[in-house]
């Protein structure tokens, strides 16, 4: 039901934005938010797929927020990235593990030009380190000895849209994040996360 209603807001968030875009872009100029690349910071919700137990899928779902800050690099297509994303859930499994996640990534984005300024996709490439706590790492006899520090990842993009010259929507972004917390099987963990929010360019 929550995957629903996140798929609702995210779909109506879409239809909304493009609308605007495209009544502001109805003339043959370009938008005069239609600037070259500028730093940004996004505040985004996210939500997170994860199968942490081994042992196959044993999949649930957490959520939560993440806040990124992109430079661009000489006012080209590739901006430096850092990313700051934490979620949590209280119900994993049968006994009602907890689990809180956060991580703190650094990496480099592409974002291609377009005709359609007021469109702007994206896609990006982030490494650093995943912090976890909770009783599903920390509780009796499931202890992880690399919970407060494991490799973390993230593959993936986004489609931001012109709200004005300061304020995008960021439509949807999807990124795949593994991690490598300890599970007694293979130490590997397959996360998906899909977010939307807001973007503001300085």
């Amino acid at each position: 039901m929550r995957i629903r209603k996140l798929i609702q807001f995210s779909l109506s968030l879409a239809i909304a934005a493009v609308s605007l875009v495209s009544a502001n872009g109805q003339s043959k100029q370009p938008a005069p938010f239609a600037a070259t690349s500028r730093p940004e910071l996004a505040l985004d919700f996210s939500y997170l797929r994860s199968n942490a137990p081994p042992n196959g899928c044993t999949c649930f779902n957490l959520y939560g927020g993440s806040a990124t800050f992109a430079l661009p690099l000489a006012r080209g297509p590739i901006s430096a990235v850092a990313d700051f994303t934490m979620a949590q859930s209280g119900s994993i499994a049968s006994n009602a593990f907890s689990l809180r996640l956060a991580t703190y990534e650094l990496g480099a984005r592409y974002e291609p030009q377009l005709h359609w300024h007021g469109l702007h996709p994206f896609g990006q490439v982030l490494a650093g380190v995943a912090h976890s706590s909770g009783s599903l790492v920390s509780g009796s006899g499931t202890s992880v000895s690399n919970a407060s520090a494991a490799f973390a990842g993230s593959v993936g993009g986004g489609v931001d849209v012109a709200l004005s010259r300061r304020i995008w929507v960021r439509i949807v972004q999807a990124d795949y994040r593994p991690t490598t917390f300890d599970n007694g099987t293979n130490n590997h963990q397959n996360n998906l996360s899909l977010s939307s929010g807001i973007v503001i360019k300085f």
